[in-house]
C-alpha cells in the first residue's frame, strides 16, 4: 500500500454535516480523496463550498432523520449521484437537557429517534449495499456518555450507550462480510450541542479542569480518526469505540 490512508476513488455519506463535527468529518474525508454526499435538513452551504475547494464531487440530500421515511431515498440519491457508496458516517444527532425528574416523553422520543433508531436503520441500509458490493465502512458517532452517565441528559446518555452497543453488535454480524463497523466517541467539543455548557462559566471551567489537553475539542480534531476508520489502514478494526477526548477518560 503506497498510502493506506488514501480515500481516492471512494465515496462517503455523512449525516448532519452542515456544521460542527459532521462538517469537520466530511471535509477531512474529501481532503483524503473521497467524494462526499451529505444528508440533513439544514442547507450545508458552507460544507459544500469547503468540499468543492478540494476538487471532490458533492451531493446534498435534503432529509430529516427524525423519522425513517427518508432513508431509502437517501441511499437512492447517493447511488444515483455518486455511482457507489463505500463509507457511511452516522453523525446526525440531537440533545435535550433537563433534570430527570422533569424530563418529557417528547424530549426522550425525539432524541432516541434521531440518535439511535435512525442510526440503526441507516446502518442496515448501508449494510445491504455493502453486502452486494463486497464490503464497506460504517463509522458511528458515539460520545463520552457511551462510557459514563452524565447529568441532565437521560435520553442522550441512553442513545449514545445504545450507539456503542449497536456498533459492537453489527461488527459481530458483519465483520466476516468485509464490513467494518466502528465508532468515534468525541469528548467535549466546541459545537452547537455544547453551546449552553460553554456559556456557563462555572461549568465550562469545571469541564476544562478535567481535560488533560486543557481545551475544548474542535471539529477538525475528529477528522483524522474518521479518515483512519474509513481507510484500508483500519481493515482489521471491528467494533471499536475510539475516544477522541483530549484525555478525558484517562483522567
Amino acid at each position: 500500500m503506497n498510502n493506506p490512508f488514501s480515500l481516492a476513488g471512494k465515496t462517503a455519506l455523512v449525516t448532519g454535516a452542515n456544521t460542527g463535527l459532521g462538517q469537520g468529518i466530511a471535509v477531512a474525508l474529501a481532503e483524503a480523496g473521497a467524494d462526499i454526499a451529505v444528508a440533513g435538513f439544514v442547507p450545508p452551504t458552507e460544507t459544500e463550498s469547503l468540499i468543492k475547494k478540494t476538487g471532490r464531487r458533492f451531493v446534498n440530500i435534503d432529509a430529516n432523520l427524525m423519522t425513517l421515511q427518508p432513508i431509502p431515498r437517501i441511499f437512492d440519491e447517493v447511488l444515483k449521484g455518486l455511482g457507489r457508496l463505500d463509507i457511511l458516517v452516522n453523525n446526525a444527532g440531537m440533545i435535550r437537557r433537563a433534570d430527570s425528574l422533569d424530563f418529557s416523553e417528547k424530549d426522550w422520543d425525539e432524541v432516541m429517534n434521531v440518535n439511535l433508531k435512525s442510526l440503526f436503520f441507516m446502518c442496515q441500509a448501508a449494510g445491504r449495499v455493502f453486502v452486494k458490493q463486497g464490503g464497506g465502512k460504517i463509522i458511528n458517532i458515539a460520545s463520552m456518555l457511551s462510557f459514563q452517565g452524565g447529568i441532565r441528559v437521560p435520553s442522550y446518555t441512553a442513545s449514545k450507550s445504545g450507539v456503542a452497543g449497536i456498533t459492537r453488535l453489527l461488527a459481530n454480524e458483519w465483520a466476516a462480510k468485509n464490513i467494518n463497523v466502528n465508532a468515534i466517541a468525541p469528548g467535549y467539543m466546541a459545537t452547537d450541542n455544547t453551546a449552553l455548557l460553554r456559556r456557563d462559566e462555572a461549568r465550562s471551567k469545571e469541564i476544562l479542569g478535567r481535560i488533560p489537553a486543557g481545551r475544548w475539542g474542535v471539529p477538525s480534531d475528529i477528522g483524522g480518526t474518521a479518515v483512519f476508520l474509513a481507510s484500508c489502514a483500519a481493515d482489521y478494526l471491528h467494533g471499536a469505540i475510539i475516544p477522541v477526548d483530549g484525555g478525558w477518560l484517562a483522567r
